[in-house]
């Protein structure tokens, strides 16, 4: 199934406007799309008018353009004509906006805009949905402007069967310094579900992690996912609802899902190469580690701080995640002490975790990093990093960089989150070293690193 028109459209229809009511979802959609982005935007009513001094179409087929996308935003009965339009008219794809379907009972429906889609080789998303955002490109998502927060550009993207869902992780991706490829909610999935989102995306160079929520499958269909994501090359994470009977009830009300039995499918996805995030937190740092380094064989993780509580904290969360802080041999203990300033050679503990003391500047952290990095004994190196010891710079996040590419091992950083440690974050995340502000989080990361290779 093709879907380059959905996510790189050149010219859109929204149907729907209204021309005396400026907060209707559909007007939101047409002025955001209209003012903002690189696309012929046309306003859809059959009882035509004016919007903003542009003309209001009365239908898809009266407007000069061919529509590579159709966002329709109707009540739910007026969509199957709406829909039979499109066909008509060649649009070559559509994001179905309006809710009412299978979720409100309203099957019959569905069923039909499905048949007239797939008569007319029509690809869809929704209903019951918000849409697309790719950024600099589209945005069908009927939130103002200002009230939107997008992450940066970067290589995930998120597929998501609930719209809040979605919106609430973009500002969760944004807040992380996550960047993000593309974002679609999928609502019903009445034509289009995440197997077809899967296939699109392995294929999509701007996507190195595809990160999915999920609700439901219908029989059958998530066997079929499964398979398919365990053949990608590229990371999948999921995060799943439904995972109780009163959890699968607000399910089937809310997208029409079967949840099925939760157990199952994460049993199913630990077997075929997907990795769980069991909360909103972990799809976070998941798709953070991912997106910078991919999947490695990450198991011994090398920790070094400038706190012993902190340390100790890493090595029980590491325990916790099933990864392992293995005692440094003699010899990589003896080579990092005789690299460390002479002020806090006998002083530092260098068993695992390091712990170079409150007295270690850039210099200790770097060196200490490399022996780690060089050592077999050690696949991910966790820097603890405390930004108020006195000997810390804002440039330690670039001298980190450089070690980690010289030994190609991943590198993962912690550092307290709060708007005065700002600069320090962004020089570990602008030179490609994630960030988490929590130890748990920052453990997580590496987690997310561990296992085989995608087939």
């Amino acid at each position: 199934m093709n879907l380059k028109d959905l996510f790189e459209p050149k010219t859109m229809a929204v149907i729907g406007v209204s021309a005396a009511n400026d907060r209707h979802p559909a007007n939101v959609i047409y002025d955001k799309n209209k003012n903002r982005y690189p696309l012929g935007v046309y306003a859809v009513n059959p009882k035509g008018g004016t919007l903003h001094g542009d003309a209001i179409y009365p239908g898809v087929g009266d407007i000069p353009e061919k529509i590579d996308l159709a966002v329709i935003a109707t009540r739910a009965e007026l969509v199957p004509a709406v829909m039979s339009d499109c066909a008509r008219a060649g649009v070559k794809s559509a994001a179905v906006i309006s809710g009412g379907f299978t979720e409100g009972g309203r099957a019959d429906l569905q069923e039909r805009i499905v048949s007239i889609a797939r008569e007319a080789g029509l690809p869809f998303i929704g209903p019951n949905c918000l849409g697309i955002y790719v950024p600099f490109k589209v945005d069908t998502f009927f939130l103002p402007v200002e009230r939107m927060i997008k992450p940066e550009p970067g290589g995930v993207s998120f597929v998501s069967q609930s719209g809040g869902i979605l919106v609430d992780q973009m500002i969760k991706f944004t807040q992380q310094g996550v960047g993000m490829a593309k974002a679609v909610s999928i609502g019903n999935k009445a034509l289009i579900g995440e197997k077809e989102m899967l296939a699109w995306l392995a294929k999509d160079p701007q996507t190195k992690v595809i990160a999915f929520y999920i609700e439901g499958f219908a029989p059958g269909q998530g066997r079929e996912f499964v398979l398919a994501a365990d053949a990608c090359a590229k990371p999948v994470v999921i995060m799943k609802s439904g995972k109780t009977a009163a959890g699968n009830r607000a399910v089937s009300s809310h997208t029409a899902s079967l949840a099925g039995d939760y157990a199952s499918f994460a049993a199913a996805m630990a077997q075929h190469n997907i990795i769980e995030a069991t909360d909103e937190r972990e799809l976070v740092s998941y798709c953070e580690a991912l997106g910078a380094y991919g999947r490695q064989a990450v198991r011994n993780i090398g920790i070094i701080t400038g706190s012993g509580g902190h340390g100790a904290m890493a090595v029980d969360a590491c325990m916790a995640a099933g990864l392992d802080a293995p005692e440094l041999s003699g010899a990589v203990q003896t080579e990092m002490k005789n690299n460390l300033a002479e002020s806090i050679r006998s002083i530092a503990a260098l068993g695992n975790p390091a712990d170079l003391t409150g007295s270690a500047v850039d210099e200790d952290f770097v060196a200490s990093a490399g022996v780690m990095a060089a050592s077999p004994e050690i696949d991910c190196v966790v820097v603890l990093l405390l930004p108020y010891l006195p000997g810390i710079t804002l440039d330690i996040g670039v001298k980190l960089s450089s070690v980690s590419r010289r030994f190609k091992k991943p590198f993962i950083a912690y550092v307290p989150q709060v708007e005065k440690y700002t600069m320090l974050i962004e020089g570990f995340e602008l030179n490609g070293i994630p960030v988490s502000s929590s130890i748990e989080g920052a453990v997580l990361m590496a987690k997310a690193l561990a296992g085989r290779q995608p087939c």
